[in-house]
């Protein structure tokens, strides 16, 4: 099986969170994300601060913090942008190349006090076909890093 790359978009509401569902009964399909994207659903039109997240395991509430060292966290988005013409908007996106077997949760929060606006995200994934023993490791992985 040569690798295939799955890409996934959708609209995120403030507070919301999305499932994209990837687990198989023997995990033999591994996933690592090569793309993300985030953009406001009105870029340019009012002020707007985006936080985008990527996680392993479903989330009680989305949030605007960000912390690396939480090993649950795949990746995270950020867009803001400003309603004066003298400041254009800014994305920054961070992910990591950890190969994972299972679902994976995206929230949004935007951070920004004048706004409540839904945003939307791109994620592209490589697709990876895992022999027993890598599957098994993946799948533990993700056992102990959601306990």
């Amino acid at each position: 099986m040569s690798n295939r790359i799955l890409s996934y978009k959708g609209l995120l509401t403030d507070g919301g969170q999305d499932t994209i569902l990837l687990s198989t009964k023997k995990g033999e399909v591994g996933y690592r994300i090569k793309k993300f994207n985030i953009i406001s659903t009105t870029p340019g039109a009012s002020a707007d601060e985006s936080v985008i997240q990527i996680w392993k395991d479903s989330q009680a509430a989305a949030s605007s913090t960000i912390d690396f060292s939480d090993n649950r966290l795949l990746g995270v988005g950020y867009w803001s942008a400003a309603t004066s013409s003298g400041s254009p908007a800014s994305m920054n996106i961070i992910f990591d190349q950890e190969i994972f077997n299972q679902d994976i949760y995206i929230t949004h929060l935007n951070a920004s006090t004048a706004s409540d606006k839904p945003c939307n995200y791109y994620l592209e994934l490589e697709a990876i076909k895992l022999d027993e023993s890598q599957a098994m490791v993946a799948t533990l992985k993700d056992i102990r890093n959601n306990s």
